[in-house]
């Protein structure tokens, strides 16, 4: 990633005042409150029935952008109401902190699927993509700016509507599904490292050495604090199918060098048509990888989501990564089962 020689401010155009929305089927639009959660999970569902059925997003997820300090409703969402009261539109626009190598606003949202093609989507991402515009002017680091959004391969509408406003598809994420009823191999380590289960109590430590091991991941910047304690205690994570992999140190003490975190959202089992378990983070600090580190990791939440009653783990893995993560899940008995694109418009 090239390092700009200007600050980002002055390498974009920013409206003034964000475009009002106009459409012959929204009574009116207006920035989204916490009383409109449930409408848009349920909103949300039914745009995941029709772009992604294997997967439902879950209501936390909707909720928590709310309680976040860097996200404010008033100018960063936008809903949009029918003649009859319905919400049949959202939009997000978030400013990601922790910017070390990059600043980037991602768009998230969508349209009810029967009241596409009406130009609806167009109408909300112009909204968006002014609203990002904005977000980005604010920053005066030389660093890279983005714009990024993204949508299954099983709704390429999305992805020409963003095309439409200047985005391009930069990346690829596969999902993957390993069968648990399959052999795990059982995986050595070497001497000065040991695995164990996650705790609440490891939380500030496995977050740190994330921070570490994805820098070198496409796009990844660090998490702040309220994101990581908002994931880690939300109702989906489960501690007992996540590990924390320890390196003894030359002076006997401890540290993280790897970590597998898990969740188990149930509403996903009726779409999907199996049990499952989802592996959200996989992770090995640069200088500790080649030992297997990550196999073992694999191993042990496999085994143990396999005990949980589960027939199948999941995960999402970028396909060029860098760390050959691919070939590493491949290896350890994942299979690919669907394709994400990223779109981003740089700056």
């Amino acid at each position: 990633m090239t390092v700009p020689t200007t600050p980002l401010s002055s390498r974009l155009t920013a409206p003034a005042q964000l475009p009002v929305p106009e459409h012959a089927d929204i009574a009116r639009w207006r920035p989204a409150t916490a009383d409109d959660i449930d409408a848009i999970w349920q909103l949300e569902k039914a745009i995941g029935r029709a772009d992604h059925p294997n997967y439902v997003l879950e209501r936390e997820e909707v909720g928590k952008a709310f309680g976040f300090s860097f996200v404010n409703a008033d100018t960063d969402t936008l809903v949009a109401l029918g003649a009859d009261g319905r919400l049949v539109a959202h939009g997000i626009v978030v400013l990601q902190v922790g910017q070390q190598t990059l600043v980037k606003c991602n768009l998230g949202g969508g349209v009810l699927p029967e009241m596409r093609g009406r130009g609806l989507g167009r109408a909300l991402l112009n909204w968006q993509v002014a609203r990002a515009r904005q977000q980005l002017a604010t920053s005066d680091k030389q660093l890279p700016g983005w714009i990024t959004a993204s949508c299954d391969e099983r709704a390429p509408q999305n992805g020409r509507l963003y095309e439409r406003f200047g985005l391009v598809a930069t990346r690829y994420f596969l999902t993957l599904d390993r069968m648990l009823a399959d052999p795990i191999r059982a995986v050595e380590l070497g001497d000065g490292i040991r695995l164990t289960g996650y705790t609440p109590e490891l939380s500030a430590a496995v977050h740190a050495a994330r921070d570490v091991a994805f820098m070198d991941h496409w796009s990844s910047q660090p998490i702040p604090d309220e994101s990581w304690i908002a994931y880690v205690t939300g109702p989906t994570f489960v501690d007992e199918l996540s590990f924390v992999a320890f390196a003894t140190e030359p002076d006997g003490s401890e540290e993280v060098v790897g970590f597998i975190m898990s969740s188990v959202n149930e509403e996903d089992w009726a779409v999907a048509g199996f049990r499952s378990s989802y592996i959200g983070l996989v992770g090995v600090l640069s200088g500790w990888r080649g030992r297997h580190i990550a196999q073992a990791l694999l191993a042990a939440q496999l085994a143990a989501s396999r005990e949980a009653g589960h027939e199948r783990a999941t995960l999402d893995v970028d396909s060029a990564s860098p760390t050959g993560a691919l070939d590493l899940y491949t290896g350890m008995g994942f299979f690919a089962t669907n394709r994400e694109l990223a779109y981003v418009l740089e700056f």
